[in-house]
C-alpha cells in the first residue's frame, strides 16, 4: 500500500496516470524498501507500462469486431495435413508486411480455415498495437448500402474503411458486387493503396476474380490495386469444422 496523500492520488487520476497510481499503490514494500528510489521508480514505471499495453491491446482488439476473437496464429491446427506453408505463417505473425503496406490473400475451398486465418492475422495486428478490422463483404455492401441513403455518408463511410492500417474483407466476392459496389470497391483500394494493408479471404482464386468483378474497367482497376503487392496463402480443400465436428462429437 502506498503512503501517496489523497490530494496526489488525484492529481495523477487527472493526468490518466490510473495505470501508474495503481502500480504504486500495489508495489509489495516488503519487497522494494530496500531499493534505491530509481530503482523502485522503475519498477512502478514498467508494471504501469504493462497495465496499460494490456488495456490498449484489449481495446484494439475488441473494437476490430473479430468474427473469432481467440484466434492465434501460433495454435493452428493440422498444418502439415492442411498444407499450410509454417514459416510464411510464423513471418505474417511479425506484421512486417504491414510497415511494407503488403496485401494478403487467403484462397481455398469451403471451411478450409480463410475466416480463422484473416481474424487471427487482425489480432497480432492488435498486440503489435496496429488499428486492425474485420468485415465481411456482405455486411460490407449493406453498410454501404445504407451510407449512400445519408447526407455525407459515402465519404464518411470511404474515410472509416480507409483508415484501418489493416483491414481484413471475409467471404470476398461470395456475391458478385454491385455496379454501385464496384465503384466503391474502387475508390477503396485507390485510397488504401501504398498507404495500408488489406487481407482478403475467399474461395475464388485470382483467376476468377476479374469476372466476380464485372470484367469491365472497374474489375481492371481494382485488382491493378491488389495483385501486385500481394502475399497468397493457399489454405487448401480440408474441412475444418467438419474435422472440428468429428473431434468433439
Amino acid at each position: 500500500m502506498s503512503r501517496l496523500d489523497t490530494e496526489t492520488k488525484r492529481k495523477l487520476r487527472e493526468m490518466n496516470a490510473g495505470e501508474l497510481l495503481e502500480a504504486i499503490d500495489t508495489q509489495d514494500e516488503t519487497l522494494s524498501i530496500s531499493l534505491p528510489f530509481e530503482d523502485r521508480l522503475r519498477l512502478v514505471v514498467d508494471d504501469a507500462y504493462a497495465s496499460f499495453t494490456h488495456a490498449k491491446v484489449t481495446g484494439l482488439i475488441r473494437r476490430a469486431g473479430l468474427r473469432y476473437p481467440n484466434a492465434d496464429l501460433r495454435r493452428i491446427d493440422l498444418l502439415d495435413e492442411r498444407g499450410l506453408d509454417r514459416p510464411l505463417l510464423s513471418q505474417l505473425g511479425t506484421c512486417s508486411f504491414v510497415a511494407r503496406q503488403q496485401n494478403v490473400v487467403f484462397q481455398g475451398f469451403t471451411g478450409s480455415g480463410k475466416s480463422y486465418l484473416g481474424c487471427a492475422i487482425a489480432k497480432r495486428a492488435c498486440e503489435h498495437r496496429i488499428r486492425a478490422h474485420y468485415v465481411r463483404m456482405p455486411d460490407l455492401e449493406e453498410a454501404w448500402v445504407a451510407a449512400q441513403d445519408t447526407l455525407g455518408g459515402s465519404g464518411k463511410f470511404l474515410r472509416k474503411y480507409a483508415a484501418f492500417t489493416l483491414l481484413v474483407i471475409d467471404e470476398w466476392l461470395l456475391d458478385r458486387p454491385t455496379e454501385s459496389m464496384r465503384t466503391m470497391l474502387l475508390e477503396l483500394m485507390e485510397r488504401r493503396y501504398g498507404e495500408t494493408s488489406t487481407v482478403f479471404c475467399t474461395q475464388y482464386s485470382q483467376k476468377d476474380w476479374h469476372q466476380r468483378l464485372g470484367s469491365g474497367v472497374h474489375a481492371d482497376a481494382i485488382m491493378d490495386r491488389i495483385i501486385h503487392n500481394t502475399i497468397w496463402v493457399e489454405t487448401g480443400n480440408y474441412n475444418m469444422r467438419e474435422h472440428t465436428a468429428l473431434a468433439t462429437a
